[in-house]
Order: C-alpha cells, then structure tokens, then sequence
C-alpha cells in the first residue's frame, strides 16, 4: 500500500511578515454588488423534450393533457415567464396520436416577446411553437 499523498498548500502567516501579503490581499479581492435581475429582453431558442420519461406512471387517458402541461411547465422554467401560450400547431401534434399514444419527443422553438395588452400583470410572455 502506497502512503497517501498529501496536499500542498502555501501558507500566509500574518504575524511574523511585515504586513505585505494582507495588502496584496485585500487588493485582489473584488466587490460585486449585483443591482437585481437583469431586465427580459426577447429572444428565441429552440429545444427538444423528452416527453416520454415525463409521462411514466401516468394513466393513459391523462397522457396528452399532462404532457401540454409539461411543455407549459419546461417553458416556464426555460424562459421565466408565468404567461405561456402554446401554439395549435403543436397542440395538434401532441393530441396527434390520441390521448394515450404521445409523441416520444418533440421539437420546439420558445420565443420571449413583450407584452401588447397595456393592463396586462406580466410584462413578457412566451410562445411556444412546434
């Protein structure tokens, strides 16, 4: 058996230097101060969902309801918007097969855009395309 090998640090002792190495210290160290989130701009990414492990253990006439429901959720979290709006074209594609039958993936594009609707709560909402 080998003896284990030790790590090597380098050591700053404060008390027996003259002071030096706590300026140098101090002047790497940076202060950040984050202002907030950064603003939502609009933008457009494409993704694929694996539909098929999110649907296991789900009651086949449940299936095509859950996995709208789980694209509304991906968007959700992809793009942090609560507004999300699901286009019928893939609406169309997930019910293509019945309730049960879901397509196993499914290739979709999230766009950010702002808000027209004046009183509208959110600022942004995300289409979701297919």
């Amino acid at each position: 058996s080998r003896p284990k090998r030790r790590v090597c640090r380098p050591r700053l002792n404060f008390a027996s230097h003259s002071g030096e190495h706590s300026l140098t210290l101090l002047k790497m160290v940076k202060v950040v101060k984050k202002t907030g989130r950064k603003g939502q701009e609009p933008v457009t990414r494409d993704y694929t969902i694996h539909l098929h492990k999110l649907l296991q253990k789900i009651q086949f006439k449940k299936r095509a309801g859950r996995a709208i429901r789980e694209i509304r959720k991906f968007a959700a979290r992809a793009m942090t918007t609560k507004d999300i709006r699901i286009d019928t074209k893939l609406n169309k594609f997930v019910w293509s097969n019945g309730v049960r039958n879901v397509p196993t993936r499914v290739r979709i594009r999230l766009s950010r855009k702002r808000n027209e609707d004046e009183e509208a709560k959110e600022k942004m909402f995300t289409l979701v395309q297919h």
